[in-house]
């Protein structure tokens, strides 16, 4: 069997599973009822059985929010989760795909963060993802991926183009803060990205898996409206100090793209060019039942 993906239910899970199988390569996906990946006997026992050559890891938790009070609970899913697939893959020689975040860095830089520079958690979110992602680096060096990625909107779930979309058939205007910046990232790109680089023998470490440029959550949701054919001024810009919450968002989630040449790969084409594609097709396919993510949720209001 040619891959196994975790997580199966989420948004970027969805779109991984649909772009292998227009590739026509096998593929198990197991959500959290079908593999509990806290528990190091069941997933030794599910990669022994499934014998995948790659895993991609999509399972997370990722309420931001209540990571601030429930930390432990994170870290379980974030880092000692990754702890027992790393070390599986490790024994059976299989190539491990991780999904990590932005909320590693602090946010507070004013130049789109390395691949290379230091991580500086500000949330409990933030530091359980690190932790992950050092199991990843420790225990598979050469045939480990840690796919740092933000921002994620895509057909697979609830997410703030979606929102978006359905705030602009039921509010005359919507107030949406300027002062984050990040990459609005299409989960069917990202996805296919992903494929390419565990196909590639590139070398193990860490890639930033965004969008390429960047914009705030004010200007993603004009450009939203736009291409649903609205009139972009029924956006208000308004600050994240009016919508205060538990965990602090990174002001800044610019994430650079230099590793990608060492996989032979292009970084991820433009947010609006890939925007153009999904919003017509967002519009046509109804919401999958899966929530939000609050690692991605916009701050707005109507």
């Amino acid at each position: 069997m040619s891959w196994l993906v975790t997580g199966a239910s989420g948004m970027l899970a969805r779109d991984v599973l649909a772009a292998l199988a227009s590739l026509g390569e096998d593929a198990v996906a197991l959500d959290r009822t079908a593999l509990d990946l806290t528990e190091a006997p069941a997933v030794r026992e599910a990669v022994a059985a499934l014998r995948p050559h790659r895993v991609v890891n999509c399972a997370a938790w990722t309420a931001v929010d209540d990571a601030e009070t429930r930390e432990p609970e994170a870290l379980a899913v974030n880092g000692t989760a990754v702890r027992h697939l790393a070390a599986t893959c490790a024994e059976s020689g299989a190539t491990l795909v991780h999904l990590s975040t932005d909320y590693v860095f602090a946010g507070d830089a004013t130049a789109p963060y390395p691949e290379s520079a230091a991580p500086a958690p500000r949330s409990a979110y933030g530091r359980t993802k690190l932790v992950g992602e050092r199991a990843v680096r420790g225990l598979l060096p050469e045939r480990g991926y840690v796919l740092r990625t933000a921002w994620l909107y895509g057909a697979g779930g609830r997410n703030f183009v979606r929102t978006m979309l359905d705030l602009e058939r039921a509010r005359p205007y919507v107030d949406v803060v300027t002062d984050q910046v990040g990459q609005p990232t299409w989960t069917a790109d990202l996805a296919g990205q992903l494929i390419a680089l565990a196909r590639s023998g590139a070398p193990g470490g860490i890639y930033h898996g965004t969008a390429s440029g960047q914009a705030s959550w004010y200007e993603l949701a004009r450009e939203v409206f736009r291409l649903a054919g609205a009139d972009p001024d029924r956006v208000r810009p308004t600050t994240s100090d009016a919508y205060p919450r538990p965990a602090a968002r990174p002001a800044y989630s610019v994430l650079g793209h230099a590793r990608w040449a060492q996989a032979g790969l292009a970084p991820l084409r433009d947010w609006r060019e890939a925007l153009a594609e999904a919003v017509p097709a967002m519009r046509a396919a109804p919401p999958a039942g899966a929530a939000q993510s609050s690692a991605t949720a916009p701050i707005a209001s109507a």
